[in-house]
């Protein structure tokens, strides 16, 4: 039987060729379609068993093409299009929050400037309320983040350590509305976790260093108690929101998981800049994508958020109850099952892949298109360099 998987991008062309090599060489039973945008009639069948969607969080259009899709005809979409307005980062916040994960103190404040908009200056006048914003930044105390409440891709972030500091970065905010969040101050590591389906690599995160730099290759930086930890907390948030394709971030400090953000429509797969893990990302998206179309696996549109409300106990203990929801919503063992089944042959087919002529063409073409001219030798060696050690590693 033949499956269709449609690939619904903007800019991105390193990860969707590598997507599309992976199905050719493994999967000769798929194929994948770019999708493209056009008219669509609200009873038209579509023709796709899966959609991978990296676009419609800002194009509308395509958005509301999934929404039919998923609603009238069942077809399965990482991820989904109905939560979108949660992955503006503050109704997460709250919702782990009442779940009682350990998020910092965070304070939603008004617009800087005024909205362009007929309407706001008549409604400011009569409604906002005066606030002292140095107040608010001393209740929760520096040092503090201030952060667009929509976040993406470290926009209009700034690190507050002082009221000079604060009423700049407020300033500059213009009509971007604001959190103003605790900072973790002194973690010991900045842990960044790729959700893929069932599946979850947990990296070692710098997001001070350059994009190229910002993994780190470490498989002991956590220890197995907080490593499992932040797994549970990724695989959680995506099972609550209905996400199946999502980074997570989190600052451990002791033994302490601080979620900090953890609501991406479209995470980070970039070869420069996952470079070692890269392939990784590749085999659990193929993975996930074939269980979903074989399995006749259904988009859930309805959150039940009452069954994660409902759990009570210690920390440890709603941990635990939270990571069986995640894991029953996922079909996490039938998942593995599936995999070893079905799929068993994919690792070497990856490995082949990565270590042969056609994967290095790929790594090239992403660093011509991604660096300027002057610097492709030394980041085509530097990344040749990680990719073979996850060859020798994983060989």
């Amino acid at each position: 039987m033949k499956h269709l998987v449609g690939l619904l991008l903007g800019t991105e062309e390193d990860w969707p060729v590598a997507f599309e090599e992976v199905m050719r060489r493994a999967m000769p039973a798929y194929e994948v379609e770019r999708v493209t945008i056009e008219p669509f009639g609200l009873r038209d069948e579509p023709r796709y068993d899966v959609v991978i969607d990296r676009l419609a969080y800002w194009y509308y259009h395509p958005r509301e093409w999934l929404k039919k899709i998923a609603m009238m005809d069942d077809v399965y979409l990482l991820n989904s299009p109905f939560t979108f307005q949660s992955m503006e980062k503050h109704t997460a916040y709250c919702a782990m929050m009442r779940l009682g994960l350990k998020v910092p103190d965070t304070v939603l404040v008004p617009y800087k400037n005024p909205l362009d908009n007929a309407r706001y200056a008549y409604t400011s006048a009569r409604y906002n309320k005066a606030f002292d914003l140095d107040a608010i930044a001393e209740r929760i105390g520096y040092p503090l983040v201030m952060k667009p409440y929509d976040g993406g891709a470290w926009r209009g972030v700034s690190l507050v350590r002082d009221a000079d500091e604060l009423h700049r970065a407020y300033d500059e905010s213009g009509e971007m509305l604001m959190h103003l969040q605790k900072a973790v101050d002194g973690y010991d590591a900045f842990a960044r976790s790729l959700s893929i389906g069932a599946e979850t690599m947990v990296m070692n995160f710098h997001p001070e260093l350059p994009m190229h730099s910002r993994y780190s290759v470490d498989h002991s930086f956590l220890s197995p108690e907080v490593g499992e930890e932040v797994v549970t907390i990724g695989r959680l948030v995506n099972a609550f929101f209905r996400w199946e394709f999502n980074s997570c971030e989190t600052l451990v400090k002791g033994t302490d998981v601080h979620p900090i953000d953890y609501a991406n429509a479209c995470p980070d797969v970039a070869l420069t800049s996952l470079h070692y893990y890269f392939p990784w990302a590749m085999k659990a998206l193929v993975k996930w994508t074939v269980f979903c179309a074989e399995t006749g696996r259904k988009p859930r549109i309805d959150l039940d958020t009452r069954e994660y409300f409902a759990v009570e106990g210690t920390y440890a203990e709603r941990l635990a109850a939270y990571r069986k929801l995640a894991d029953d919503y996922f079909e996490t063992d039938r998942y593995h099952e599936f995999c070893a089944e079905r799929l068993a042959h994919l690792d070497e087919a990856v490995l082949d892949w990565v270590a042969g002529p056609s994967f290095d063409r790929l790594l090239m073409n992403a660093v011509t298109a991604t660096y300027p001219a002057h610097e492709h030798d030394r980041f085509i060696a530097h990344f040749r360099g990680l990719l073979a050690l996850w060859v020798k590693d994983n060989s």
